[in-house]
């Protein structure tokens, strides 16, 4: 599995319609709306690079209203969530 995570900048006045648009790609398993320097942040999950690229460039970046992105691929992923979830094994009341 690739991950990838997309910094999107998008017109002022479609940022809600944008992010359901995105929500809808069965690749993107999760959208934020965000403060700073961009407005949404999508993360997106594909089997390898190739498909990952297909739902980038082939479906993501052709929804209107997308006006500039970047994309970071995740190397590796650390999340307490699965920490927790892996030390309190046997744990359960």
């Amino acid at each position: 599995m690739v991950t990838a995570v997309v910094l999107l900048n998008i017109e002022r006045d479609q940022i809600n319609e944008v992010a359901e648009r995105l929500v809808a790609i069965e690749a993107i398993s999760e959208v934020y709306s965000v403060a700073g320097q961009y407005d949404l942040i999508a993360i997106a999950r594909a089997k390898d690079n190739d498909a990952l690229a297909e739902v980038v460039t082939g479906d993501l970046l052709k929804l209107p209203g997308i006006q500039r992105s970047e994309t970071l691929i995740a190397f590796r992923v650390l999340s307490r969530h699965d920490l927790d979830r892996m030390f309190s094994i046997g744990l359960e009341s």
